[in-house]
């Protein structure tokens, strides 16, 4: 076979990517794009598929009229080139039209089945591209063009992971409150060790309980894949992780709520034990609405706790590299773990991890990279029309069944056009800083109770008022950049890590994942569900 001949598949992709940067370039797939919500992509997916398409056309012809050697050059480069396109090609597609797909596919089927399969099954481009890659591995295999390609999905993983590190901060724990940081900080550890030591008992691989004891004790499967490369986890095993999240987490989405209920719990207490019980985050939310869809203080409580246990990660990513270590027979000292055997991927996550609690990327309490702004400035500010719009309305009064203190958030808004503090304490910056984000709660309260049809709200004061909260609300756009990163190297990896996922590497497993995981789940959610009743009051927030 000719070396043109070899490298066709990648000539036949470059040119898919070229033609369709073309004539997305032109507008006319803007119609679709807009369809499938993904028109504000549409110049990313421009310049994504021009470039690759160059990087394959240009790597292609290289491949062509020279035999591959053993140069840094040809294995960094020109040997893998076949499998990165393919993967690139399937993560974009999955980004592009597959989630989005399933998302609207999913809100057309709500009405008849009573809730979303796109948020019960978590069908994200996390769970869709590992799919993706076990549908491909066992029916046509991996192309052998693209083999040396798939490999890469590891090292791609770990960058990922690094990039992760940013989204969190110690300032956000330290601010979210005694009760979530000590219960969450018991039951995320109980639940790790719970779970390696059940993994003793029913003499499972070591590196199996190590990826389920932290997907299983801290946030699901962005724990999962941090972990994984640190013990050494194979393919099969991440997916017998996320696997058993997902089930448990949708068992509890449904379970959760009716025993609230059937307890008498307060809509703190439920917050705090959907987020300490339930894993995967869209659940957790869930899971909060299912309980309270009027007062949106259960999900704020729930995603507190939630938010508590991602920032866990680092604490368990060490404990688990020392475990390991240990049952490695490794004699181990700080050196030895930190140093010499800490993957250095870990220690990337680590440092974006304290950069980002140092305030570099945003402010030193953020999560996510989100804030709350409240200070007068004219990005804040409602627009002339939509001040118009609510001038009129209270004019009118238009605004009705709303609480005092809801009805005052109101009025202030209209009389400052922004959501903030009181312009003559503006000074007192604590102070200042409380009453603008009491007042964005009072009108996220108002939007709560119009979703969930308790009061009757015009659509145009609607519209400004879910602007006037969105303005408060920013982004950084340092960590938002280093998100989308982070997004696209886990579509990439984890597609590639779906294909390393045999039936036979499947069926060998059995399901003792699923034991050990239903066991320590059902224990903390009993467990955590008796400590949030006798603990957990309803001043969590204040």
């Amino acid at each position: 076979m000719s070396q043109a001949s070899k490298n066709m598949p990648v000539f036949v992709m470059s040119g898919v990517l070229l033609v369709y940067g073309l004539i997305a370039n032109s507008g006319a797939l803007l119609p679709m794009m807009k369809y499938l919500s993904t028109h504000k992509t549409m110049d990313l997916q421009v310049t994504m598929c021009l470039v690759l398409a160059g990087i394959g056309l240009g790597g292609a012809v290289i491949n062509s009229f020279r035999e591959q050697g053993s140069t840094t050059f040809d294995r960094f480069f020109l040997q893998p080139l076949g499998g990165i396109i393919l993967l690139l090609v399937l993560a974009m597609f999955i980004r592009w039209y597959a989630e989005p797909m399933v998302k609207i596919w999913s809100k057309a089927l709500a009405p008849v089945l009573g809730f979303k399969i796109y948020k019960v099954l978590n069908l994200n481009y996390v769970v869709l591209g590992l799919l993706v890659g076990v549908l491909v591995t066992n029916t046509i295999g991996i192309p052998k063009f693209a083999a040396p390609g798939v490999k890469c999905a590891r090292f791609v993983l770990k960058m990922g992971v690094i990039m992760l590190g940013a989204r969190y901060s110690f300032a956000e724990l330290a601010k979210l409150g005694i009760y979530s940081v000590w219960l969450i900080g018991i039951f995320v550890l109980g639940t790790v060790f719970l779970v390696l030591w059940l993994g003793k008992i029913f003499n499972q691989p070591k590196t199996m309980t190590g990826v389920l004891s932290a997907g299983m004790g801290v946030c699901g499967v962005s724990a999962t894949v941090a972990v994984a490369p640190v013990v050494k986890a194979k393919s099969e095993e991440m997916a017998y992780t996320i696997g058993t999240i997902l089930s448990f987490g949708i068992i509890c989405m449904f379970v959760f709520p009716t025993i609230g209920h059937m307890a008498g719990m307060n809509p703190v207490q439920f917050g705090a034990w959907a987020g300490t019980g339930i894993l995967n985050s869209a659940q957790v939310a869930a899971a909060a609405l299912a309980f309270n869809a009027v007062d949106i203080k259960t999900l704020k409580v729930a995603e507190i706790f939630n938010i508590t246990r991602v920032l866990f990660l680092p604490i368990i990513v060490l404990v688990l590299a020392t475990w390991f270590g240990k049952e490695s027979g490794q004699k181990l000292s700080f050196k030895t773990v930190v140093i010499d055997k800490f993957p250095i991927f870990i220690l990337g996550f680590l440092v974006l991890f304290g950069l980002s609690s140092a305030g570099l990327f945003s402010p030193p309490n953020h999560y996510k990279g989100k804030f709350i702004d409240v200070s007068y400035n004219d990005r804040t500010q409602v627009t002339d029309e939509e001040w118009n719009t609510l001038d009129a309305a209270l004019a009118g009064g238009k605004i009705t069944g709303l609480s005092e203190s809801q009805m005052a958030a109101v009025n202030d808004l209209h009389k400052q056009r922004q959501i903030a503090g009181n312009f003559e304490e503006r000074d007192d910056k604590k102070e200042f800083d409380k009453v603008g984000r009491a007042r964005m709660a009072e009108l996220e309260g108002i939007l709560a109770a119009a979703k969930a049809k308790q009061i009757k709200l015009d659509g145009e004061v609607k519209g400004v008022i879910k602007h006037a909260v969105k303005q408060v609300h920013k982004k950084s756009k340092t960590v938002t950049t280093l998100t989308d990163c982070m997004i696209w190297f886990f579509a990439f990896g984890l597609i590639g890590l779906g294909m390393q996922i045999t039936k036979k590497a499947i069926f060998q497993a059995g399901g003792w994942p699923l034991v050990i995981g239903g066991i320590a789940g059902i224990a903390k959610a009993t467990l955590s569900f008796f400590v949030v009743l006798w603990l957990v009051k309803d001043v969590v927030l204040n």
